[in-house]
């Protein structure tokens, strides 16, 4: 099947369920989690073969800053429906859907130069997976955080506000954020690890930024968790130190690769 194809059949699944998850939080159509899930599987397997036919060629994997991008939002929206099977967190559909259509649209209309990791690295792949794994998780972790401290503005000036009415409650709220961050800080703490590991030169390669914004992030992340269990941090502070850490997360992945690829034109 065509590339064009697969894109466009992805971007219309993902209208569509983004339409469904608007309608049911402005209350005009009540939640159906079998058809939710039907649509954004359908969406997941499109999104994966364009993934297959554009990301994996020449023996290897191209892990260039757009393609790169359209592998993490396939991860983002698969671990949102993994989530949402036990989880409340069907708002996080209106964010991770135009995030997926976004980065289509731009692998499509966008092109940088590649940079192939060959099959035969898996060292390097495995560091890849782990790698993009926490970035799509601490991506929804940063939407969590976002809505959280709407919810915290929202309680304190209009209660009943659509957005109070359609979110879970604040306790789940602060839960399930913690939840995705401790996830989350497992598996940064797992590819900053196999980075050291399989990379010969973890601080050259034009990685010395990447390395340094990674380990900052971790700190800022685990600086919340212990921040949380010490001092009970929750609420406005918890959403404002979740998305700092996210804010260093973006710099030293989409950073980096923005400045090599767009800015410098350097494949690899």
């Amino acid at each position: 099947m065509g590339t064009l194809i697969l894109a466009v059949t992805a971007l219309f699944l993902y209208s569509v369920g983004t339409a469904l998850q608007a309608l049911h939080f402005r209350g005009r159509v009540q939640a159906n989690l079998a058809i939710t899930t039907l649509i954004g599987v359908l969406a997941l397997v499109a999104h994966g073969l364009l993934i297959a036919q554009s990301v994996h060629h020449d023996g290897g994997f191209d892990f260039s800053l757009f393609k790169s991008s359209v592998l993490i939002s396939w991860l983002i929206v698969f671990l949102l429906l993994g989530l949402n099977l036990t989880k409340p967190v069907g708002s996080l559909f209106l964010a991770g859907y135009p995030i997926a259509m976004l980065t289509i649209i731009m692998a499509l209309i966008q092109h940088t130069p590649s940079r192939v990791v060959p099959d035969q690295s898996y060292g390097m792949l495995s560091h890849i997976a782990l790698s993009v794994t926490a970035y799509s998780l601490f991506t929804l972790a940063a939407i969590q955080a976002i809505l959280l401290q709407l919810q915290n503005h929202q309680l304190k000036h209009n209660y009943n506000s659509l957005l109070v009415r359609n979110l879970p409650p604040l306790q789940t709220m602060e839960s399930l954020l913690f939840e995705m961050v401790w996830a989350g800080v497992v598996l940064l703490i797992l590819a900053i690890v196999t980075g050291a590991l399989f990379i010969e030169d973890l601080f050259g390669q034009h990685l010395a930024h990447k390395t340094t914004f990674s380990l900052l992030s971790l700190l800022v992340f685990v600086g919340l968790l212990v921040g949380r269990y010490t001092k009970g941090w929750r609420g406005v502070t918890a959403s404002h130190w979740t998305l700092a850490g996210c804010a260093l997360l973006m710099i030293a992945f989409y950073g980096t690769k923005f400045v090599l690829e767009v800015v410098f034109q350097q494949g690899g």
